[in-house]
């Protein structure tokens, strides 16, 4: 009997007497019939459920970061694990971005549901959360984003014939600056990190949980702590904690001895976290990241506060070529001096006081200027006519990256040059801009 499901034919089967001579009837023929259809379906669910798995699984692991970048704030390890063929692969994803200032922001979230639908919204999360993080947004204020960005999903889903009813996720977004030694946290409906300490047992960090994302219209809260040098951040997925015997309070305890003696290789960590924590076939997906911090050092930070005059747009220059001396990094003088002058010039200018320079060096060269505005500054196209508005387009020229962030009292605007002898990225900018002309 041919095997045939849907249209297609997968096989044949063959089926032979022994020990007995009589014929087949037109009884048996039936009933054969009827259980090869059967098995025919099946087969063909089974061929379409391996394809999707392995569809999602594909999708899911090209979404997910390949590498990760050299970071000199934290010192990285992690792991993603697929749920059984059983379960389907589900959303849970984790990131690490460079911010400004050298900080770097941790993400781990979990996207509610199996399946590619879940793989391509864990994509589009993704991409929106390093979108966002661009922007130098506080934990909290980048979560209600998000949030934002899953309820018109939603509302997309459940306008769709095909999609599922409704999408949600959870998610932990943790910021860490190693010139300050502070973190920053919130989350949504997510597991609170765990840091493991030097000299003290490991910590589940008091962290308002937050709504999950999708909900819409509830605030989310950041949370800033101090964190030693050496201490090791651990965010996960709710898969690590509740995977062998679906009791958290247990799952919580064996990590907390996993974490154990935060000293050890991260790679080994991890090892161990999966022997410990996992059964050979979990049965929901799990993504952790464990982080070691670092702290740079004093001498690697310069800063210093500028009076609202123009008068102190020369010393400053002055103080920069010999810090910058000190550091060995001559070569860089005159392209640093250049971008501090026009930043302190418009601080000056065109914002308020207090206004405040630091420099800092760490795998590139990072010039940040304070002030009390909250107006962002803006590239703009300078006519050939026009007296002014060509400062910025020069330090976009020549800077490697640069951009603003807002904080509590104003803003920052911080450029990041390559030190000498490394190979730099071409500056962000437009082609069609004119040239600078040169100075009467």
């Amino acid at each position: 009997m041919p095997l045939r499901a849907r249209g297609i034919t997968m096989g044949v089967v063959t089926l032979l007497r022994w020990k007995n001579p009589d014929a087949f009837t037109e009884d048996d023929q039936l009933l054969v019939e009827d259980v090869v259809a059967r098995a025919a379906v099946c087969v063909d669910n089974a061929r379409r459920f391996a394809r999707e798995h392995q569809a999602a699984l594909t999708l899911q692991t090209s979404l997910l970061p390949s590498a990760l970048p050299p970071l000199s704030a934290v010192e990285v390890a992690y792991r993603y694990l697929p749920a059984d063929t059983d379960s389907g692969v589900g959303g849970d994803w984790f990131d690490v971005i460079p911010l400004s200032g050298a900080r770097v922001a941790l993400v781990v979230g979990d996207v509610i549901g199996h399946g590619l639908h879940a793989a391509a919204s864990m994509g589009r999360l993704r991409a929106a959360v390093q979108t966002l993080a661009d922007l130098d947004l506080s934990p909290d204020e980048l979560l209600a984003h998000v949030d934002d960005l899953v309820v018109r999903l939603s509302e997309e889903a459940e306008a769709s014939d095909e999609g599922p009813p409704a999408v949600g996720a959870t998610c932990v977004y943790v910021v860490y600056d190693p010139v300050s030694g502070t973190m920053s946290v919130a989350r949504a409906g997510h597991p609170s990190p765990a840091i493991a300490h030097l000299d003290e047992p490991v910590e589940f960090p008091d962290i308002p949980t937050g709504p999950l994302l999708g909900i819409g219209g509830l605030p989310f809260e950041s949370v800033e702590m101090p964190v030693e040098e050496g201490s090791v951040i651990a965010l996960y997925t709710d898969g690590l904690i509740s995977a062998s015997d679906q009791d958290v309070d247990v799952g919580l305890e064996r990590l907390c001895f996993t974490l154990a003696h935060p000293d050890r290789p991260l790679e080994e960590i991890c090892d161990t976290m999966v022997r410990i924590l996992l059964p050979d076939r979990p049965r929901d997906d799990v993504a952790f990241l464990v982080a070691r911090t670092h702290i740079l050092s004093r001498d690697r930070v310069a800063s210093w506060e500028v009076p609202v005059d123009p008068s102190a747009v020369h010393k400053v220059r002055d103080d920069v070529s010999h810090q910058l001396s000190l550091w060995g990094l001559e070569e860089a003088s005159f392209t640093t001096e250049l971008i501090v002058s026009e930043l302190v010039t418009n601080a000056i200018r065109h914002a308020c006081g207090p206004i405040g320079l630091r420099l800092i060096h760490e795998r590139v060269l990072i010039c940040e200027v304070s002030d009390g505005g909250s107006t962002s500054p803006h590239l703009r196209r300078a006519r050939t006519t026009d007296e002014g508005g060509r400062g910025l387009f020069l330090v976009a020229q020549l800077a490697q990256r640069w951009g603003t962030r807002y904080t509590d009292s104003g803003k920052t605007i911080w450029t990041e040059q390559p030190l000498p002898g490394q190979t730099s990225q071409p500056p962000r900018s437009s082609p069609s801009l004119p040239p600078v002309p040169p100075a009467p």
